[in-house]
């Protein structure tokens, strides 16, 4: 596949031919940063560790410029910074035996860009090229403008493609926003307490991001222990480790749904149950 970007690349783990590198794929995750894959796909990359049947593919579409850096970092241009982001994505993509991985190099302001519809297009032909069964992206109540931006830019170019190239399920998860004020029975859970060595290791490498004061390992971490234990009131905990989706796979099986009210549909949905919930002990 020819990228758009100068700077764009894609990288196979394993030295198979891009071809095949990509079109194995089974679960996908587009993300907006370096190190967003690991923190809100992890059910996808440990369905397919260590298969030979299921493979991952990651996308990053944003170049890392923008990110903070302090001790080692500290005086790291942007430049600089592009080419650490880019080499401990390539390292997570090693460690966790991701199948394909594409680093599509734009700017965070093209991405929050609505009138940008290049990213758009590259997305829908990587999609269409690769056939995920499943694609991973962030939530719609993710309160980073630029995840935002990516899940928008994904809905809208899975909506582009014939149906019989889109994917099965289109997950929204959780990185700049937990999800677990939605609704019990609306959640999608992803229980990914295998291998709790990989997923320690696969935000490990992102060396820049914890010397840049963001313990990102050890909060994603945590918040999937909470999730794990605070899930359900009543009973013990089946897992040691639990992540939270969205399903927005509605969006792109009937593409004349509005995205906004889609969202807006769980606000009021949680805020109808905690009313209720108060009006019986009130």
């Amino acid at each position: 596949m020819k990228l758009i970007n100068s700077g764009a690349e894609i990288f196979i783990p394993d030295n198979k031919t891009e071809a095949e590198g990509i079109k194995r794929t089974t679960h996908m995750a587009i993300a907006a940063h370096q190190d967003d894959i690991e923190i809100m796909a992890m059910d996808g990359i440990l369905r397919c560790f260590g298969k030979d049947d299921c493979w991952f593919f990651g996308v990053v579409v944003t170049n890392g410029a923008g990110s903070p850096r302090d001790d080692l970092y500290a005086s790291y241009t942007d430049e600089q910074m592009q080419r650490v982001r880019k080499l401990e994505q390539k390292k997570a993509a090693y460690t966790g035996e991701y199948g394909a991985l594409a680093l599509l190099d734009y700017t965070s302001s093209a991405v929050k860009d609505p009138e940008n519809r290049a990213i758009i297009s590259e997305l829908s032909e990587l999609i269409q090229y690769a056939k995920p069964e499943i694609v991973y992206t962030h939530n719609l109540a993710d309160k980073h403008d630029t995840h935002v931006g990516v899940v928008t830019k994904v809905i809208k170019a899975i909506r582009t493609l014939p149906e019989a190239d889109r994917p099965q399920k289109l997950y929204g998860c959780e990185v700049w926003r937990n999800l677990d004020w939605v609704n019990d029975e609306e959640k999608v859970l992803f229980d990914v307490s295998a291998h709790p060595n990989i997923s320690a290791a696969l935000l490990g490498v992102f060396d820049s991001q914890i010397c840049g004061g963001k313990r990102y390992d050890l909060a994603t971490a945590g918040r999937r222990l909470a999730n794990a234990t605070y899930s359900a009131s009543h009973g013990i905990d089946s897992t040691t480790s639990l992540s939270y989706g969205m399903d927005l796979t509605p969006l792109i099986v009937n593409p004349g749904l509005d995205v906004t009210e889609y969202i807006e549909g769980f606000i009021s949905r949680f805020a109808k149950d905690v009313s209720e919930r108060l009006k019986k002990v009130l």
